[in-house]
């Protein structure tokens, strides 16, 4: 649609304020919905149902008196047939109440001191406004309701003669819902005899659900076309798999076998796999990427596990050498802090099929990286790779006889993503969830201590590493900078070895080459030191069973996701561990309700859930993910129930062939269509 100054009154001026709540088109105007209603055509008999509303009330003045002192300038109490109001008047604006006068007003209603109902400056109004019901919607500074109501009209009028119906009409006669025009205009400008829409209004579902359903179509479409696609066929033949149970000596958990049996499932077929792995720290997911990695291999393919940082893909490698070299599986590195020589022999083996198994960061994905039959790519913390970064990988696929095969992609998480956030932003994926830890891993106990009690941690440390276990000191998270970040960790440091020079104490952070990092923490998990301080470095991957006790420094900065990672570096043996939140007062209560769910739950479901409720969608997914986020009608939260239903109405209209499923995405989605390519 055209841009906002194409109306009526719309200048410059009111444009900018029009672009500062993302409308920059009349079509945006449409989908602006309001935030509540005020109903001011139907006059309410007082009582405590209006608590907490607007409403508009006819009252009779028994008693009214100025006051000369505080903030209110008159007081007054009323009444109608069936209760008492008391009226606060402030300023000089607004109606003067005088006592035996009956009044029409409008206000919110709330209770007092005592329990009766008030109503502060009321607004007098000279009679009920037939029909009226007012739309209240989010606004800016500068731009009144009443300017914002006369453009959204404006647009409501323009798309009677502009807007299509886009969804087919045998859904909307099944679902019960009305046409697009008719929807817009009982959300925008409600009629008194058909009373406020509420968020379960036919009128309202049918929005939201179109919303979501446009968000699905651009994921499944992209799902769809990928596995149109050719991919090898990997029949489980499970003999190296079986043979790197028996050296491990354990059988996988129920959750394990599960997921695994569903990747086999996924990668017998000649389309190709599309899995998002979630499983919460220390529930298993390296073992399902050798069990996924080993079917490929036994079968002449070459698999590829691509890590976010050095440090983590070094570490897959040496759990991978060490799982997989005694069954004749070679694995190799790739990374940006390899020699020349180390990455020209590297490629050659990758490119000549000896290399079965390659572990790398993003270097994997450069072009000058070529495979002899790559069938299948692991991307451990999806989230943290951009959307083409993956496409760049799986444009490798194995090639026999010339025809280029597309590999089978299995992407895993350890930061436990809510189920309907998956759901939306991951709807091209199919997903399973490892819901069950390994027997033998220890309890995490949690507590929350001020920080102006260091003093005793430093005896709590020294007790424990004197018992031979280990410790962490996690220093305090400053935002977007490492440099800062580096030095508070050095000062600790130092204070730290002053306080306990008995201790060996070994240092990590973001400032450090990779090969300081990596020097460092193998250090640690070879108990060459005692206490490691570390940023938050260590979040993703550090797994040192001896280590028993960590302290995270200004926990109540950080997100619940980040403190449950970092928290699960320690439990990781079989001796109880211990996490403590240090925090400084005050503290807001959003960060005390975090810390206190961090002390009654270590399930990293329930906590992703609470951190989707209190940071909203966007925070959670990041910034490579937000545009499935930015939902303009639909709510992730309130509307989740809605999401199983769009995702299946999504897969109905691309079986169909429907003609409109594009246009619905233009409507949506817009530029954000491009975060469904995987």
């Amino acid at each position: 649609m055209d841009p906002v100054d194409r109306l009526t009154g719309v200048g410059s001026r009111v444009a900018a304020q029009l672009s500062r709540l993302s409308i920059n088109t009349i079509g945006d105007l449409l989908w602006h919905l309001p935030i509540r209603y005020e109903n001011r055509g139907q006059i309410q008999p007082l009582g405590p149902h209006l608590i907490g509303q607007s409403a508009l009330i006819r009252v009779t003045i028994d008693e009214a008196r100025a006051l000369r002192h505080g903030k209110a300038r008159l007081v007054a109490q009323g009444h109608d047939d069936t209760g008492e109001i008391t009226l606060w008047q402030f300023g000089r604006f607004g109606p003067t109440l005088a006592a035996g006068q009956q009044y029409l007003l409008y206000g919110e209603v709330r209770t007092n001191a005592h329990g009766g109902l008030e109503m502060a400056q009321p607004e007098l109004m000279q009679s009920a406004q037939h029909d009226a019901i007012l739309a209240v919607y989010p606004t800016t500074e500068g731009l009144s309701q009443i300017k914002l109501r006369a453009c959204i009209d404006q647009a409501l009028g323009i798309a009677l003669h502009d807007l299509e119906e886009l969804i087919p009409a045998h859904i909307r006669r099944s679902e019960g819902w009305p046409g697009i025009l008719a929807a817009l205009q009982r959300v925008h400008a409600p009629r008194l005899s058909e009373g406020i829409p509420l968020r379960n209004d036919p009128a309202f579902v049918r929005l939201i659900v179109e919303e979501l359903l446009a968000h699905m179509l651009a994921l499944r479409l992209k799902h769809h076309e990928f596995v149109q696609n050719r991919a090898p066929s990997l029949s489980p033949g499970g003999r190296l798999y079986r043979n790197l149970l028996d050296s491990l000596s354990f059988e996988p958990t129920r959750a394990q076998a599960r997921v695994l049996q569903e990747i086999h499932d996924d990668l017998a077929r000649p389309a190709p796999m599309l899995r998002l792995v979630q499983g919460d720290v220390g529930s298993g997911k390296t073992l399902v990427a050798a069990g996924a990695a080993l079917t490929a291999i036994e079968q002449g393919y070459q698999a590829a596990l691509m890590a976010p940082t050095a440090l983590l893909a070094e570490q897959h490698h040496r759990n991978f050498s060490q799982w997989l070299a005694p069954l004749g599986v070679s694995v190799h590195l790739l990374s940006g802090q390899q020699s020349a020589a180390e990455r020209r022999a590297n490629l050659a083996a990758l490119a000549d099929g000896s290399a079965k198994m390659v572990i790398g960061t993003h270097a994997l994905f450069q072009e000058q990286v070529r495979f002899d039959r790559l069938a299948l790519v692991i991307v451990d913390e999806q989230h943290r790779f951009g959307v083409h970064q993956r496409l760049a990988l799986s444009d490798k696929g194995a090639r026999p006889d010339g025809e280029s095969l597309r590999p089978h992609q299995l992407v895993m998480t350890a930061t436990p993503i809510p189920r309907t956030l998956a759901m939306s932003a991951y709807a091209d994926l199919d997903l399973s969830i490892i819901d069950e830890l390994p027997p033998g891993r220890s309890p995490i106990t949690t507590a929350l201590i001020r920080a102006d009690r260091r003093d005793e941690l430093i005896e709590r440390i020294s007790s424990v590493c004197n018992s031979g276990r280990q410790a962490y000191w996690v220093c305090p998270l400053i935002e977007d900078s490492e440099r800062i970040e580096a030095q508070a960790a050095e000062s600790t440091t130092a204070a730290l070895r002053e306080s306990l020079p008995h201790l060996r104490i070994g240092l990590v952070h973001g400032r450090m080459n990779s090969a300081e990092k990596n020097r460092e923490m193998a250090r640690f998990k070879a108990h060459e030191y005692d206490l490691l301080v570390a940023t938050t470095v260590i979040e993703v991957g550090v797994d040192v069973p001896n280590a028993s006790l960590m302290i995270i420094e200004n926990a109540d900065r950080m997100g619940l996701a980040q403190l449950h990672q970092l928290r699960g570096r320690v439990g990781r043996g079989a001796t109880a561990s211990f996490c403590i939140l240090l925090f400084d007062e005050p503290i807001s209560d959003k960060a005390r309700t975090r810390l206190s769910l961090m002390r009654e739950t270590q399930d990293g479901f329930r906590l992703a859930e609470a951190d989707l409720a209190q940071r909203g969608p966007g925070e959670i997914l990041g910034t490579r993910q937000t545009g499935l986020a930015r939902l303009r009608v639909a709510d992730l939260i309130q509307d989740a129930h809605w999401l199983a239903h769009a995702r299946d109405l999504a897969d109905a209209l691309i079986a169909e062939n429907d003609p409109n499923t594009s246009a619905l995405i233009r409507r949506w989605v817009g530029s954000a269509q491009q975060y469904g390519q995987v």
